[in-house]
């Protein structure tokens, strides 16, 4: 990987990781079903600013898109907010770490073999890594079975969405597909979200931390992750995951006083140090 490569990998991790933070300042006020169509309505309409994003695609990539919409946005953007109500929010990031381990696997299976040495050891020691930041937080914040599945749920339509990326973002490039996956995604949760407005209050911390989960969050990260798979592959561009429970990690203590134990540190270092492996070039000799 080229240094700008490392950029487009640290960037999406840092976004996604302060995610959790701001879908829960978003709960204060608004209800689950709402947070969704927020996020996809602000993300969305930073994008269609960008004269980049409104160039046309294939007319037979919509399909395609439409499922990538499903699997990458509608499914896993609405089953966070639920979880957080039922997990904390330093639990659902340090899961998002296991999702390469996802995407590796639906890698394997669409070409027929199995990852590299390097990026299976790679692998095996983030997600190692991930365990451990998640065992000793595993009871804190109301952390169900319900929450958790949630979660894995949500991580499991990633693995397949990035592998269904790769394709249609080499065809027609990252941003044109972004922002029309967003903006199926945003039709299709919009209804619910215009129900739950009843069951909805107004907080102006909360209306801030929709924006910057929608203009960051779903705008930004979508596509400089989506321009990195294109790049480098989806396997090593989920890599960028690790990141999420660091972020999340300190997100937790600086904002949020929660309790940090050792082997959650440890765990950080062993995603960093997974990141890295799968991604490390090997030298010539």
């Amino acid at each position: 990987m080229e240094r700008s490569d490392w950029l487009l990998l640290v960037i999406p991790g840092i976004i996604w990781g302060a995610s959790f933070y701001f879908i829960a300042e978003g709960l204060d006020a608004f209800d689950p079903a709402l947070i969704t169509p927020l996020r996809l309505l602000f993300g969305g309409a930073v994008l269609a600013l960008i004269p980049a994003a409104r160039q046309p695609v294939l007319r037979a990539d919509y399909p395609k898109i439409a499922l990538l919409a499903l699997l990458w946005m509608v499914i896993p953007l609405s089953l966070f907010p639920f979880a957080e109500q039922r997990v904390s929010t330093s639990v659902t990031g340090m899961l998002n770490g296991a999702t390469p381990l996802f995407v590796a696997t639906v890698a394997s299976i669409i070409v027929g073999y199995l990852p590299a040495r390097r990026q299976a050891l790679g692998l095996s020691v983030g997600f190692v890594g991930v365990l451990c930041i998640a065992i000793p937080t595993a009871g804190e914040g109301g952390a169900s079975a319900a929450g958790v599945g949630m979660i894995l749920l949500a991580i499991m339509c990633y693995g397949f969405a990035l592998n269904i990326a790769v394709p249609l973002q080499q065809r027609n490039g990252a941003l044109p597909i972004v922002l029309r996956a967003q903006t199926i995604a945003l039709v299709i949760t919009a209804p619910f979200g215009i129900a739950s407005i009843p069951r909805s209050t107004f907080a102006w911390h909360s209306l801030a931390a929709m924006l910057a989960l929608g203009i960051l969050g779903t705008g930004l990260a979508y596509a400089v992750a989506v321009t990195l798979a294109g790049r480098v592959g989806s396997t090593r561009a989920s890599v960028t995951t690790y990141i999420i429970p660091v972020v999340s990690l300190g997100l937790g203590v600086a904002l949020l006083d929660e309790s940090v134990a050792l082997l959650s540190i440890l765990g950080c270092a062993l995603a960093l140090a997974g990141a890295y492996i799968t991604n490390r070039t090997p030298r010539s000799t």
